[in-house]
């Protein structure tokens, strides 16, 4: 388990790296007719929750789960933009924009988490 806030975040960094891999392989896999995507999507998800595993014992549950799945949102929705070349609208941007606002808004002025 880590022992310090920053190894706790680094855990839940790198819980999105892998959710982001994962589902960006998912998008590949088929209906999971496709071996390697279907394989590389099991294996992100399931290191994902292991890596996330880490900081729920430090963190409250909510707060690690707002950080990991608005964080989720808007780096999978960069790489379908830049990988995939799917394209964003306005209130897909702003709606982004307000995802992203939120993780700074607890990382930086909730008392929830600790600094």
């Amino acid at each position: 388990m880590p022992n310090s806030l920053a190894a706790t975040y680094l855990f839940l960094v790198a819980a999105i790296v892998a959710e982001v891999i994962a589902t960006s392989a998912l998008a590949k896999t088929e209906n999971f007719t496709r071996l390697l995507p279907s394989i590389i999507t099991v294996a992100g998800y399931a290191i994902s929750f292991w890596l996330l595993s880490y900081p729920i014992r430090v963190l409250p549950t909510g707060i690690v789960y707002a950080i990991w799945s608005g964080a989720g949102i808007v780096l999978i929705t960069m790489v379908a933009w830049l990988v995939f070349d799917q394209k964003l609208d306005l209130p897909a941007l702003i709606g982004l924009g307000l995802i992203l606002s939120g993780v700074v808004i607890i990382n930086v002025f909730s008392k929830s988490v600790g600094h």
